[in-house]
């Protein structure tokens, strides 16, 4: 039987472009799990590197750490993911996806004019203006946020 490497902390920080620290709070919070050879220092299988690069692209999408977790829980242990596995996983957060596409396209297209805050309309900000709109509809960027001007 063939044995299967295992990555030192470093190691495996090294490969997945990530601190140590991270690793340590990636396995505190349950999101990969290492082993500890006779000398008590962690060891990682392999397939934890893709669980790590798994978790960074979670984590850009916006993902909390409570859902990268049950997604990772879903994913078999002990064996790397397969592609279809991934798959399944990554189709979940396609409307998560085109969501935040559809916010970052407003936020571009506004960016330049008011943005129901205040801070960027002094014509109609609270501050300047009593009769301000946007204020009335509550605190946050309410344009950006869907509220029609």
């Amino acid at each position: 039987m063939v044995e299967v490497k295992r990555f030192s902390v470093g190691e495996l920080a090294d490969r997945a472009g990530v601190a140590t620290s991270a690793l340590r709070f990636y396995e505190a919070h349950g999101l990969i799990r290492s082993e500890r050879n006779d000398s008590g220092h962690r060891r990682y299988r392999p397939d934890v590197l893709r669980r790590v690069a798994f978790i960074r692209v979670a984590q850009r999408i916006g993902l909390s750490l409570d859902e990268i977790g049950r997604a990772l829980d879903s994913l078999p242990s002990q064996r790397t993911p397969t592609r279809g596995d991934w798959n399944e996983l990554s189709s979940r957060w396609l409307p998560r996806i085109d969501e935040q596409i559809a916010e970052l396209e407003l936020l571009r297209d506004r960016l330049d004019g008011c943005i129901g805050c205040g801070c960027l309309s002094l014509d109609t900000c609270e501050l300047y203006n009593l009769g301000d709109r946007a204020a009335r509809r509550g605190s946050g960027a309410r344009y950006l946020l869907g509220d029609p001007m």
